[in-house]
């Protein structure tokens, strides 16, 4: 009885390591080829859209920053010390 036991427990260890390494090995391979993958086109929000599917550009505010403003020009245009 204690080497059926055995045999059964031996054959259970070695079926769940085939089967765990074989799941591990699909899943991995969906993560590399289907998950991870960048999409061909850049998701856009809805509000860049309207009712036709269209994007609607004109209804969007846009803020473009100088960059060789520092904080103290930025101070100084204010009024502030």
């Amino acid at each position: 009885m204690l080497a059926i036991s055995i045999a059964v427990a031996a054959f259970l260890i070695v079926g769940s390591l085939l089967v765990g390494s074989m799941l591990g090995w699909v899943l991995r391979e969906y993560m590399m080829y289907h998950h991870d993958r960048e999409p061909t086109q850049p998701t856009m929000h809805p509000e860049m859209f309207d009712e036709n599917g269209n994007y609607n550009l004109s209804d969007l505010i846009s803020f473009r920053y100088d960059p060789t403003i520092t904080e103290e020009d930025d101070a100084e245009g204010l009024g502030e010390d």
